[in-house]
C-alpha cells in the first residue's frame, strides 16, 4: 500500500478546509487500495462541532460499502484524532489509523491518551506517518496566519 500517496490525498483535502477558514485537517479511508471515503474539517463552514474530517470520511465510506462496519480499512488523517473521532473509528471497526501531526491538546492516539488501548471491543493499530512534517507544517502555517 502506498501510504505516502494516501496521506498526500488527505493533505489535499486539508488544504481545501483552509479556504473556508477551517483548521486544515483532511482524511481518507482506504480499502483494498482504493479510497472509499473522503472528508475535511467543516466545523466553521457548517457551524457544526461534529463536522470533523474523520467523521465525514467514515460516513462516506459506510454509505459506499452499505455497512457501518469498515473492517479491513485504513484511515489516513493529517492530525491525530480527537476523542470523538477516535470513538467513531472504534465503532466503525477500522483496522488501522495513520496520522500526520500529533495533537497535544486533544489527541487520542497517545498524545493525551490512547483510546485504542482502553477496554473497548475493537483496537485499531496506530501509526504516526507518513508525511508528518508536511502535516505539522500546514497546521503551524495556518495558526500563525491567525495571530
Amino acid at each position: 500500500m502506498n501510504h505516502e500517496y494516501f496521506m498526500a490525498e488527505a493533505l489535499r483535502l486539508a488544504r481545501e478546509a483552509i479556504a473556508d477558514g477551517d483548521v486544515p485537517v483532511g482524511c481518507v479511508i482506504v480499502k483494498d487500495g482504493q479510497i472509499i471515503g473522503r472528508g475535511r474539517n467543516r466545523r466553521e463552514a457548517d457551524r457544526d462541532a461534529t463536522a470533523h474530517a474523520e467523521v465525514e470520511a467514515i460516513r462516506e465510506a459506510c454509505a459506499r460499502l452499505g455497512s457501518w462496519r469498515l473492517q479491513g480499512c485504513t484511515l489516513y488523517v493529517t492530525l491525530e484524532p480527537c476523542p470523538m473521532c477516535a470513538g467513531a473509528i472504534i465503532n466503525a471497526r477500522i483496522r488501522e489509523v495513520r496520522y500526520g501531526a500529533r495533537e497535544g491538546k486533544s489527541g487520542c492516539c497517545g498524545s493525551v491518551l490512547n483510546l485504542f488501548e482502553e477496554r473497548f471491543n475493537h483496537h485499531p493499530r496506530i501509526y504516526q506517518g507518513p508525511l508528518e512534517r508536511e502535516c505539522e507544517g500546514m497546521l503551524q502555517t495556518f495558526f500563525q496566519s491567525l495571530r
